[in-house]
């Protein structure tokens, strides 16, 4: 009996683990949590269906298709449509847009059944298998299996093998692994990270593909179904830690054992309803805290999801507040004059509204993406349910309910103070759904599938049967809570929550107390998510625990989110959106799937603007009106935003103006002929913070330029901006007379522009000689050359020293010359006797025929092999000339400002 589960369980976790492989492979090579993996797999199982009921194709030649060539062209148009720009997005527009796909991929499939006539599908389709049909049955050792779980667990076998070996052993791979790793640097060894992302969602589209095909005899055509294998493969990727392949393989196959096991032989569990279906989502949660701390960051920290400029900032208050004014009057007036029928409908957004606000305290004001919102509207409503079925007075049982909801949220609160980011969303996912499967199904709790009724909200002069008066009430609470989150913001609290938010690990050296700040947000938007949940169900006049599943947490979140999540007035249009797009369908009686597609839409959309509907208006009014502002006169000094937008230098401040030196540099001591290498009047800055005011620098072949100057003078930026990794906003870039200004970095990268970036330019997860091979065919050369790096061509780069780690970074040029050097303070932390042997290296190169561009801090190291030299003070160059002419004065000049 045990070899049964066991062999069964294998085959069930052999789908876990393909699935979960393709969701592993898509995270690390991208640094994207995809939502929609399982939708992928549902699309693939739909066309595996039509392809052998309609069009009559053989099984495999199907599955090939569906798998092998659908899957993988969805994941490349995925990826040119909305993942490319949602990598370099905040966490909660890439959850957000995932789970977008999620809704519309299903929906965009089942409409194109419909329009082409195909035959129709439900969750009751159970398609055949890959294998042969009907299924043959093999009895191995007393153990009954079929030809489709055979068939399923050699499938599984042969991607993980492929999948290992396509990643360790061919180049492909390691330019894979090597974006993952550090995804900027590899752009600067030449490695397209685009192409790279975009094979990445190919192969896991892939095997979401082939994941879905497999399943699809067993979960049949239920999209729903899908949605759950995801998360049940999201329990292997955990285990996995959501980088290593082969541990996640593992980890599915043993979920699916772990799976029967408990289901074959845990009967003392039959009494709790769900628990032993739960499992997965135990796991999950489980391996969540245990084995996935966010070390390197927390959520809403300002590296991944910056607040939006307020555009409206210099708008007087009462422009502001009048075009809300309006939407509240014109809402008050159809209140009282609209049919009752859609003022109910109103009063369904309302209701939403209310609970969509806790989004706006946990993720708009906390930056944490929380997706048990509907548990906590959930359990509020049927706690409230329950104590007025007990006898409570009702206002009672209502304010019971809130507190539970509050408790509750407290307890979820506590993976929050240990996890981050979307570590942190898989978890309060989990519990959700641990409690829609377990909590909610205790029928001393839920009262079964009766639920429980509540009476209308009684007012005195009149009741909450009235639409009319739902709208009111619902109006002055969602005002409440404005007021609330309004005093929140500016409270001592409200900073306080802030500053966590923006810096953790500043806010807590400031005594600033992390964990106080998360629970409050937590227990204040469950709070406000009971209160809103209590009103549905008084809205409806019952409550059963199917009314808010945990799953539509996953489309309030997106619903919000695309309106605009850090305001109220985001909550109240995305409530009201959410009620009246499918009422508005089924009146112009169009298909339910469209509103599913625009959804979908919606997300692709917020993979350009992250900040929602609401910051893309207030956005285009300030374009507008910056356009209607008359242009400075002729003459004008210019500042640096419009010299950024305009594409004309912005002059850098009068002192530096003073001290710029209007000559070229003096031939001497270097490579002789033109310059290969002109940054020529380069205007450059991050965002609206104009850096580098018109640097002009040359270096000609076999040449050393040192580019000398204080911290915050520009000479990092002149770097980044040189190698590609910055864009320019004024200028040209010239590489040996070609204006390269519009190459990528990876395209320079390849035309011969080595960046060596400040600190360390090593991949540390990738092996000293894997390291080398990004830059190099054969690494030989350089063990010869340096034997200390022979010596560890198998260590990890991250575990060598600091001087070993930087001659790493420059070992591959010695081999390969590059056309020019660019390095970015070579001898940071370095011990002296390294980086002697650093500036060998450069000597070595410069007689080479090598340009090099030096930025060094530490003068005398730098002036000891530059031929020339260029001081930058201030984002401009003040002086350039050669070696021989710096002195005491200049060096003073340079770095002190003064003359």
């Amino acid at each position: 009996m045990i070899l049964q589960y066991v062999l069964s369980g294998l085959v069930t976790g052999a789908v876990f683990a393909i699935m979960g492989s393709g969701l592993t492979l898509s995270y690390a090579a991208t640094g994207v949590f995809n939502f929609a993996h399982g939708a992928v797999g549902f699309l693939a199982a739909l066309v595996f269906y039509e392809l052998t009921a309609a069009a009559g194709l053989p099984a495999w030649l199907s599955a090939v298709v569906a798998a092998g060539l659908f899957a993988p062209a969805l994941g490349y148009l995925l990826h040119r449509a909305m993942f490319r720009g949602l990598a370099q997005a905040g966490e909660t527009a890439q959850i957000v847009a995932t789970i977008g796909l999620t809704i519309a991929l299903p929906a965009l499939g089942l409409l194109a059944v419909e329009l082409a006539g195909l035959p129709a599908t439900d969750a009751t389709s159970l398609p055949r298998g890959v294998g042969p049909h009907p299924a043959v049955s093999f009895d191995p050792l007393g153990v009954r299996l079929d030809t489709d779980q055979l068939i399923t667990f050699a499938f599984s076998a042969v991607a993980a093998a492929g999948l290992w070996a396509f990643l360790r052993h061919t180049p492909y791979g390691l330019r894979m692994r090597a974006s993952v790793d550090r995804r900027r640097l590899a752009t600067l060894r030449g490695i397209d990270a685009d192409a790279t992302s975009a094979l990445a969602w190919m192969l896991g589209s892939g095997l979401a593909g082939l994941a879905g095909v497999l399943a699809a005899p067993v979960l049949g055509l239920d999209a729903t179904a899908y949605t759950v294998l995801l998360f049940a493969s999201a329990t292997a990727a955990v285990f996995g830690r959501l980088r290593s392949i082969p541990w996640t393989f593992a980890a599915g196959l043993a979920l699916g054992v772990v799976q029967n096991l408990v289901a074959g032989y845990t009967d003392f569990l039959e009494e709790v309803t769900g628990l032993r279906t739960a499992v997965p989502v135990i796991l999950l949660f489980a391996g969540l805290l245990l084995l996935n701390r966010s070390r390197e960051r927390v959520a809403g920290s300002a590296a991944e999801d910056v607040p939006p400029p307020d555009h409206l900032a210099g708008v007087p208050a009462w422009r502001r507040r009048l075009p809300w004014a309006a939407g509240l009057a014109a809402l008050a007036v159809f209140a009282l004059l609209g049919p009752e029928y859609y003022v109910g409908v109103a009063a369904q957004g309302l209701v939403l509204a209310l609970i969509f606000c806790s989004f706006v305290v946990v993720t708009g004001i906390g930056g944490m993406v929380n997706l048990a919102q509907a548990a906590f509207a959930a359990m509020a409503a049927l706690t409230c349910g329950w104590a007025f079925a007990s006898g409570l007075p009702f206002v009672v049982a209502i304010l019971l309910g809130v507190a539970a909801a509050g408790a509750v949220g407290l307890v979820v609160a506590l993976p929050a103070l240990r996890l981050g980011g979307r570590v942190l969303t898989l978890a309060t996912l989990a519990l959700a759904l641990l409690a829609d499967q377990v909590l909610f199904q205790v029928d001393a709790f839920s009262n079964g599938t009766i639920g429980w009724a509540l009476p209308a909200l009684g007012l005195g002069f009149a009741d909450t049967s009235d639409p009319r008066v739902r709208v009111a009430v619902l109006l002055a609470l969602i005002g409440l809570v404005a007021l609330l989150v309004r005093n929140l913001e500016r409270s001592a609290s409200g900073r306080a929550v802030l500053a966590v938010r923006s810096a953790p690990a500043a806010a807590v050296t400031s005594g600033l107390s992390a964990p106080r700040a998360k629970i409050v947000l937590f227990v204040l938007a469950s709070a406000i998510a009971g209160l809103g949940g209590v009103l549905f169900a008084i809205s409806k006049g019952s409550v059963t625990a199917t009314d808010l599943p945990a799953f539509a947490g996953f489309v309030w979140l997106a619903v919000v989110v695309l309106q605009g999540v850090r305001r109220i007035g985001g909550a109240v249009l995305g409530g009201l959106v959410a009620v009246a797009v499918p009422e508005l369908l089924a009146t112009w009686d169009v298909s339910a799937h469209v509103g599913s597609i625009l959804f979908g839409a919606g997300g692709m959309i917020l993979a350009r603007h992250p900040d929602g509907v609401l910051t893309q208006l207030a956005e285009a009014r300030h374009r507008r009106r910056a356009r209607r502002l008359p242009t400075a006169p002729s003459g004008a000094f210019p500042t640096a935003s419009s010299a950024a937008s305009s594409g004309t230098p912005s002059a850098p401040p009068a002192e530096v103006v003073a001290g710029v030196v209007a000559r070229r540099a003096a031939a001497g001591g270097g490579g002789s002929g033109g310059p290969l290498f002109v940054l020529e009047d380069v205007v450059a800055g991050y965002a609206d913070c104009t850096v580098l005011h018109g640097v002009r620098l040359e270096v000609r072949p076999g040449e050393v330029v040192a580019l000398l100057g204080a911290n915050g003078a520009g000479k990092s930026t002149a770097c980044a901006v040189a190698a590609g990794d910055l864009p320019v906003t004024g200028g040209r870039i010239l590489l040996d007379g070609v204006d390269v200004t519009a190459w990528p970095a990876h395209r320079r990268a390849r035309a011969g522009v080595l960046l060596a970036p400040e600190g360390r330019g090593v991949f540390p997860g990738l092996t000293v000689e894997e390291n080398l091979r990004t830059w190099l065919d054969d690494p030989e050369p350089v063990y010869r050359r340096l034997p200390q790096l022979a010596a560890r061509r198998t260590v990890a780069a991250g575990a060598l020293s600091g001087g070993e780690q930087q001659l790493l970074t420059l070992a591959p040029a010695l081999v390969r010359p590059p056309r020019v050097l660019i390095a970015d303070e070579p001898s940071l932390g370095l011990a002296p006797l390294v980086v002697r042997q650093v500036f060998d290296v450069f000597a070595e190169l410069r007689d080479r025929g090598v340009a090099l561009l030096l930025v060094e801090e530490k003068a005398t190291e730098a002036l000891a092999v530059a031929d020339r030299v260029a001081f930058m003070r201030l984002g401009a160059v003040t002086w350039t000339g050669p070696r021989s002419e710096v002195d005491g004065d200049r060096l003073t000049a340079a770095y002190l400002g003064v003359r």
